[in-house]
């Protein structure tokens, strides 16, 4: 009997060469993912088969010398996940994230991703997961405009101007193909501008950047926030207009129109409600809210402002046909994305698969025959 395993690595260039930016086909895939979770066949962490992952949180103060200890966005992070259908793996995204990544010239999260045989649990596959990452991440929003965003829109705001959110807009304009104009606003004007310029050179639209955000909102038909460095932000639903699509993939606060008055789409239910029975067991469900992105609607849900979350539309049903998208043209959608290991493992396999056909990467030994 053969028991030699070998396995795949790819380094963050091999994952270039094997398609990780190809925008249009990650939300192609992406969509795939979708349905498959709206059909349940896929796993993740926890006993409920939903978590996001499980992290390691430092403490404030620490009694050992080489601990560390909290800081701006300082964490590690396991999000395991089985997907099926044709993927058929089993995966775990892993990451380490620091602020302070910055002074040493490092993204703040510093990501891979490992793909497993869904029987034997031998490893198929180590890749390098930051542009695999924020590609997964923006083609979320991706399909969202698919589904629920109005044919003719042709203006843009992009709320927040960081790389996760320039994924996003770039994900979107795969299916946003008459977007003519972008507002792009950030709290940092130098970080407006720059994304402006390349939205600019990009895709030959007019960009404008700016510091208010209603100038931003009022004529968007499409607004993509990612904004996590502009918290608390708040938007207010006078600011929309008619039809516009919301695209959640960061925190927003707004005031209770924005979330009753319109028609709300979840990436999926589930993962939804296994937040909040976290919050309820962490002993602090309001302060638990306030640092998920669908922290509001929970909060709105326990108010008995709106309707429980197994009464609200996740978007794969909407890719399954099992529920309506948009329905009129005046219709503004909020959709919320939060971020599941599912993606991770889609797309990772995806590149896996492009890599094995075109001899991308490199060959590395975990055995011949096992010692024990």
């Amino acid at each position: 009997m053969d028991t030699r395993i070998e396995f795949l690595y790819l380094s963050e260039p091999d994952t270039i060469a094997a398609g990780v930016n190809d925008a249009a086909k990650c939300v192609d895939v992406s969509e795939e993912v979708f349905k498959l979770l709206a059909q349940g066949d896929y796993l993740m962490g926890g006993s409920n088969h939903n978590s996001h992952g499980m992290g390691i949180i430092f403490p404030k103060e620490t009694r050992f010398p080489n601990m560390p200890v909290a800081g701006p966005d300082r964490r590690f992070f396991a999000m395991p996940a089985y997907l099926g259908g044709r993927f058929d793996v089993c995966g775990n995204k892993w990451y380490g994230s620091n602020a302070a990544n910055k002074e040493k010239e490092l993204p703040r999260s510093i990501l891979t991703v490992m793909l497993n045989d869904k029987d034997t649990g031998a490893p198929l596959c180590l890749m390098s997961a930051n542009l695999l990452s924020a590609a997964r991440t923006g083609s979320v929003p991706g399909v969202a405009a698919r589904y629920l965003a109005r044919k003719d829109s042709s203006v843009a705001a992009i709320i927040g101007c960081g790389p996760i959110n320039k994924s996003c807009f770039k994900h979107i304009m795969t299916q946003a193909k008459g977007i003519k104009k972008v507002y792009c606003f950030d709290i940092f004007e130098e970080s407006a501008k720059k994304l402006a310029g390349w939205t600019k050179d990009t895709y030959g639209i007019e960009s404008i950047a700016t510091l208010d955000i209603q100038e931003a909102l009022r004529n968007a038909d499409i607004v993509t926030v990612a904004a996590s460095r502009l918290k608390p932000l708040h938007i207010k639903n006078e600011w929309l207009k008619k039809g516009t699509s919301v695209f959640l993939t960061g925190p927003a606060l707004g005031d209770e129109d924005f979330w009753v008055k319109n028609r709300i789409v979840l990436d999926h239910i589930e993962l939804h409600e296994t937040y909040v029975e976290e919050a309820i067991t962490s002993g602090d469900k309001q302060n638990y809210y306030k640092g998920v992105i669908g922290g509001p609607i929970y909060q709105l849900i326990d108010d008995h402002k709106l309707p429980a979350l197994k009464d609200f539309t996740s978007i794969g049903q909407i890719c399954l046909g099992e529920k309506a998208g948009r329905t009129s043209e005046d219709e503004i959608f909020i959709f919320v994305a939060c971020g599941m290991a599912v993606f991770d493992v889609g797309w990772g396999y995806e590149i896996y698969q492009n890599a094995l056909k075109n001899n991308i990467g490199q060959k590395l030994l975990l055995w011949d025959k096992p010692a024990l």
